[in-house]
């Protein structure tokens, strides 16, 4: 806690991610940590922060303590934090909550989820299937122009949380599945457009989740896909139950193409220069 605290000031939704400890025990040590004078706190927005360095604390305890994360680099542990951690950062970057120039200036109204919904005012009102939709946020903004969305996941627990989501924002046009991406629980050609949004690299066999969304969508459809990058962070297949590390491009265009799609393309979806993280993005159509 003390050297991720010394890399980055950080509140404590923020710091359990990095962590992955529960959120009561990240304030327990960080009240004891506060006593012994070696975090210190700070009140900003309505958020409660925490930073730790040479400035908090005895200066002796810290030489030792920044040998310490010295030797302790290479550990995968840390490894692993300083991947979450980037991940913290990038999520700070994308939400625009006060986004600035480089003056400082506020911009306000600047958001990721106002540009989404602009784009989405242009698309027709198609019946789209969100396939591994997890906890429904995606589903609710597909939902906003959408003519029907139908959000499939393997978790009943998650599929609760999504669809009080969904109540609580008004959104009434989404049948909730359960159902695996391999085997989707739904009719042949029976969507418009198929949405795989950081589920693919779950799939036991991603050939066969492919597959299955061609089934789906009607000839002519389309399929987008949002998922990792290839990377190296193999703390996610235990921490995350992720089956695979990702996707290049050649590799995702490979697995459209044999699926049965046509007219592939493959961008960057978003990235972090320093991040062992980036998005795939691949949009495809069926063959007619």
């Amino acid at each position: 806690m003390l050297r991720v605290l010394s890399q980055e000031r950080l509140n404590v939704t923020e710091l359990t991610a990095v962590l992955g400890l529960a959120q009561s025990g990240v304030s327990r040590h960080l009240g004891l940590l506060r006593k012994a004078g070696l975090v210190q706190e700070t009140r900003e927005g309505g958020f409660t922060y925490y930073t730790a360095g040479p400035g908090a604390g005895d200066a002796d305890v810290w030489t030792l303590l920044e040998r310490h994360f010295e030797e302790g680099a290479g550990d995968p542990a840390v490894k692993a934090d300083d991947a979450r951690l980037c991940e913290v950062q990038r999520a700070r970057k994308e939400r625009f909550a006060t986004h600035g120039t480089e003056f400082g200036q506020l911009v306000p109204g600047r958001s990721w989820a106002a540009w989404g919904r602009g784009l989405g005012l242009l698309l027709p009102p198609w019946r789209v299937a969100d396939v591994g939709c997890g906890e429904g946020y995606l589903t609710v903004e597909t939902a906003r122009w959408a003519s029907h969305v139908v959000a499939i996941d393997r978790s009943p627990e998650v599929l609760a949380r999504a669809t009080a989501l969904a109540a609580r924002r008004g959104v009434t046009n989404v049948a909730w599945e359960v159902g695996e991406i391999e085997r989707v629980p739904l009719g042949d050609a029976s969507v418009d457009l198929v949405l795989l949004s950081q589920a693919l690299h779950h799939a036991e066999d991603p050939a066969r989740a492919l597959a299955e969304a061609a089934r789906i969508v009607v000839p002519g459809g389309r399929i987008l896909v949002l998922d990792l990058r290839k990377h190296d962070q193999a703390w996610v297949r235990e921490r995350l139950d992720d089956r695979h590390l990702g996707f290049d491009d050649r590799e995702l265009a490979g697995l459209l193409g044999a699926a049965g799609f046509t007219d592939i393309r493959t961008a960057t979806g978003a990235s972090l220069a320093d991040g062992p993280f980036a998005v795939l993005v691949a949009a495809a159509r069926k063959a007619s």
